[in-house]
Protein backbone atom coordinates (compact mmCIF):
# COMPACT_ATOMS: atom_id res chain seq x y z
CA UNK A 1 0.00 0.00 0.00
CA UNK A 2 1.21 3.41 -0.23
CA UNK A 3 0.28 4.98 2.79
CA UNK A 4 2.30 2.27 5.25
CA UNK A 5 3.75 -1.21 4.82
CA UNK A 6 0.64 -3.33 4.71
CA UNK A 7 1.43 -6.14 3.14
CA UNK A 8 -1.45 -8.53 1.18
CA UNK A 9 -2.90 -10.69 3.86
CA UNK A 10 -3.29 -13.87 0.94
CA UNK A 11 -0.38 -13.27 -1.59
CA UNK A 12 0.32 -15.25 -4.11
CA UNK A 13 2.83 -16.92 -2.68
CA UNK A 14 1.08 -18.20 0.15
CA UNK A 15 -1.15 -20.34 -2.37
CA UNK A 16 2.20 -21.84 -4.00
CA UNK A 17 3.21 -23.11 -0.71
CA UNK A 18 0.33 -24.95 0.35
CA UNK A 19 -2.90 -26.51 -0.52
CA UNK A 20 -5.95 -24.23 0.46
CA UNK A 21 -9.59 -25.95 -0.44
CA UNK A 22 -11.26 -22.42 -1.07
CA UNK A 23 -8.68 -21.33 -3.97
CA UNK A 24 -8.32 -22.29 -7.40
CA UNK A 25 -6.22 -21.26 -10.30
CA UNK A 26 -6.69 -21.00 -13.75
CA UNK A 27 -5.47 -18.78 -17.02
CA UNK A 28 -6.37 -15.64 -14.84
CA UNK A 29 -4.42 -15.91 -11.67
CA UNK A 30 -5.17 -17.38 -8.12
CA UNK A 31 -9.15 -16.77 -7.49
CA UNK A 32 -11.87 -17.83 -4.98
CA UNK A 33 -15.62 -17.36 -4.80
CA UNK A 34 -16.78 -14.68 -2.33
CA UNK A 35 -18.08 -16.23 0.70
CA UNK A 36 -20.80 -12.92 0.85
CA UNK A 37 -22.08 -13.47 -3.07
CA UNK A 38 -20.38 -16.62 -4.16
CA UNK A 39 -19.24 -14.87 -7.37
CA UNK A 40 -15.45 -15.76 -8.77
CA UNK A 41 -12.79 -12.72 -7.34
CA UNK A 42 -9.89 -12.92 -8.54
CA UNK A 43 -7.24 -11.95 -6.18
CA UNK A 44 -4.63 -9.16 -7.64
CA UNK A 45 -8.17 -7.78 -8.79
CA UNK A 46 -9.25 -7.61 -5.40
CA UNK A 47 -6.29 -6.29 -4.06
CA UNK A 48 -5.36 -3.76 -6.89
CA UNK A 49 -8.45 -2.60 -6.38
CA UNK A 50 -8.37 -1.73 -3.16
CA UNK A 51 -5.12 0.09 -4.28
CA UNK A 52 -6.52 2.10 -6.44
CA UNK A 53 -8.95 3.32 -4.16
CA UNK A 54 -6.41 3.97 -1.23
CA UNK A 55 -4.71 6.20 -3.88
CA UNK A 56 -7.67 8.19 -4.54
CA UNK A 57 -8.83 8.46 -1.06
CA UNK A 58 -5.51 9.89 -0.22
CA UNK A 59 -5.17 12.09 -2.86
CA UNK A 60 -8.61 13.60 -1.49
CA UNK A 61 -7.49 13.87 2.27
CA UNK A 62 -4.32 14.91 1.64
CA UNK A 63 -6.59 18.24 0.07
CA UNK A 64 -8.87 18.59 2.94
CA UNK A 65 -6.44 18.61 5.14
CA UNK A 66 -4.72 20.88 3.39
CA UNK A 67 -8.60 23.30 3.43
CA UNK A 68 -8.89 22.55 7.01
CA UNK A 69 -5.42 24.09 7.59
CA UNK A 70 -6.11 27.31 6.35
CA UNK A 71 -9.84 27.86 7.86
CA UNK A 72 -10.69 31.14 9.58
CA UNK A 73 -12.23 31.14 12.91
CA UNK A 74 -15.67 32.22 11.99
CA UNK A 75 -15.86 29.31 9.00
CA UNK A 76 -17.43 27.25 11.18
CA UNK A 77 -20.11 25.63 8.42
CA UNK A 78 -16.80 24.74 6.24
CA UNK A 79 -15.09 23.71 9.20
CA UNK A 80 -17.79 20.77 9.38
CA UNK A 81 -17.91 20.03 5.99
CA UNK A 82 -14.48 19.40 5.97
CA UNK A 83 -14.68 17.24 8.87
CA UNK A 84 -17.49 15.35 7.28
CA UNK A 85 -15.54 14.81 4.61
CA UNK A 86 -12.49 13.71 6.35
CA UNK A 87 -14.60 11.27 8.47
CA UNK A 88 -15.41 9.68 5.13
CA UNK A 89 -12.43 9.40 3.68
CA UNK A 90 -10.82 7.87 7.03
CA UNK A 91 -13.41 5.32 7.50
CA UNK A 92 -12.74 4.74 4.04
CA UNK A 93 -8.86 4.37 4.22
CA UNK A 94 -9.31 2.03 7.34
CA UNK A 95 -11.70 -0.47 5.70
CA UNK A 96 -8.88 -0.78 2.81
CA UNK A 97 -6.16 -1.30 5.39
CA UNK A 98 -7.87 -3.98 7.16
CA UNK A 99 -9.34 -5.49 4.24
CA UNK A 100 -5.98 -5.74 2.58
CA UNK A 101 -4.26 -6.87 5.50
CA UNK A 102 -6.57 -9.68 6.76
CA UNK A 103 -4.88 -12.95 6.19
CA UNK A 104 -7.04 -15.45 8.29
CA UNK A 105 -10.41 -14.62 6.82
CA UNK A 106 -11.16 -15.29 3.09
CA UNK A 107 -14.68 -13.36 4.24
CA UNK A 108 -12.92 -10.17 3.17
CA UNK A 109 -12.49 -10.67 -0.45
CA UNK A 110 -15.30 -9.62 -2.56
CA UNK A 111 -16.61 -7.64 -5.25
CA UNK A 112 -16.06 -3.73 -5.47
CA UNK A 113 -19.74 -3.17 -5.25
CA UNK A 114 -20.10 -5.10 -2.36
CA UNK A 115 -16.90 -3.97 -0.63
CA UNK A 116 -18.20 0.17 -1.21
CA UNK A 117 -21.22 -1.33 0.26
CA UNK A 118 -19.49 -2.33 3.44
CA UNK A 119 -17.63 1.05 3.47
CA UNK A 120 -21.47 2.61 3.02
CA UNK A 121 -22.57 1.24 5.64
CA UNK A 122 -19.63 1.95 8.61
CA UNK A 123 -20.18 5.50 7.59
CA UNK A 124 -23.76 5.74 7.90
CA UNK A 125 -23.22 3.92 11.13
CA UNK A 126 -20.57 6.49 12.41
CA UNK A 127 -23.41 9.35 11.09
CA UNK A 128 -26.23 7.59 13.31
CA UNK A 129 -23.81 7.28 16.66
CA UNK A 130 -23.15 10.93 15.93
CA UNK A 131 -26.59 12.01 15.49
CA UNK A 132 -27.32 10.76 18.98
CA UNK A 133 -23.84 12.07 21.04
CA UNK A 134 -21.98 8.90 20.83
CA UNK A 135 -18.71 9.45 18.94
CA UNK A 136 -15.99 9.78 20.37
CA UNK A 137 -13.94 11.98 18.26
CA UNK A 138 -11.72 14.14 20.32
CA UNK A 139 -11.35 16.88 17.22
CA UNK A 140 -15.18 17.22 16.78
CA UNK A 141 -16.37 20.62 15.68
CA UNK A 142 -18.67 23.04 17.94
CA UNK A 143 -21.53 22.70 16.19
CA UNK A 144 -21.69 18.79 14.90
CA UNK A 145 -25.34 19.26 13.62
CA UNK A 146 -23.97 20.71 10.79
CA UNK A 147 -21.11 17.71 10.60
CA UNK A 148 -24.42 15.86 10.37
CA UNK A 149 -26.02 17.47 7.86
CA UNK A 150 -22.89 17.39 5.55
CA UNK A 151 -22.45 13.95 6.15
CA UNK A 152 -26.31 13.27 4.85
CA UNK A 153 -25.60 15.47 1.77
CA UNK A 154 -21.63 14.24 0.44
CA UNK A 155 -20.61 11.17 1.73
CA UNK A 156 -22.95 8.72 -1.02
CA UNK A 157 -21.27 10.96 -3.88
CA UNK A 158 -17.77 11.11 -2.24
CA UNK A 159 -17.90 7.44 -2.60
CA UNK A 160 -19.15 7.04 -5.56
CA UNK A 161 -16.65 9.39 -7.19
CA UNK A 162 -14.01 7.75 -4.92
CA UNK A 163 -14.74 4.27 -6.14
CA UNK A 164 -15.72 5.28 -9.48
CA UNK A 165 -18.85 3.50 -9.35
CA UNK A 166 -22.47 4.46 -11.25
CA UNK A 167 -25.30 6.01 -9.05
CA UNK A 168 -26.81 2.17 -9.29
CA UNK A 169 -24.14 0.78 -7.49
CA UNK A 170 -25.63 1.95 -4.31
CA UNK A 171 -29.22 1.09 -4.99
CA UNK A 172 -28.28 -2.57 -4.91
CA UNK A 173 -27.24 -2.17 -1.87
CA UNK A 174 -30.00 -3.82 -0.07
CA UNK A 175 -29.30 -7.43 -1.65
CA UNK A 176 -25.10 -6.76 -0.57
CA UNK A 177 -26.50 -6.25 2.81
CA UNK A 178 -28.73 -8.92 2.99
CA UNK A 179 -25.92 -11.40 1.97
CA UNK A 180 -23.52 -9.94 4.30
CA UNK A 181 -26.01 -10.15 7.04
CA UNK A 182 -26.72 -13.67 6.32
CA UNK A 183 -22.94 -14.41 6.01
CA UNK A 184 -21.99 -12.98 9.60
CA UNK A 185 -25.12 -15.28 11.46
CA UNK A 186 -23.65 -18.22 9.73
CA UNK A 187 -20.25 -17.67 11.54
CA UNK A 188 -22.29 -16.51 14.22
CA UNK A 189 -24.07 -19.83 14.26
CA UNK A 190 -21.05 -22.18 13.92
CA UNK A 191 -18.77 -19.99 16.47
CA UNK A 192 -22.07 -21.37 18.85
CA UNK A 193 -21.70 -24.90 17.51
CA UNK A 194 -18.12 -25.28 18.14
CA UNK A 195 -18.54 -23.58 21.34
CA UNK A 196 -21.25 -26.50 22.23
CA UNK A 197 -18.81 -29.54 21.00
CA UNK A 198 -15.68 -28.08 22.94
CA UNK A 199 -18.37 -27.92 26.33
CA UNK A 200 -19.49 -31.35 25.61
CA UNK A 201 -15.88 -32.50 25.05
CA UNK A 202 -14.87 -31.00 28.27
CA UNK A 203 -17.64 -32.59 30.12
CA UNK A 204 -16.97 -35.74 28.74
CA UNK A 205 -13.30 -35.29 29.77
CA UNK A 206 -13.88 -33.96 33.44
Amino acid sequence: MIAAEIKRGFPESRFTKGVEPRVKHDEGGYYTYTLSENVKVYFDDFYSFLEHVEEHALADLNDVKAKQAELKEFQQELRAFLYAKKKILETLLKTVYDFYSEANNFGVVMTPWCFGTVVLEKVEAYRDRLSKGNADDNDLPEYSYYVVRYLDEVYRKTLLDIFEFPDKAFSMRWQYSELLKRYSKALSNISTSLQSVMMLVKSYGS
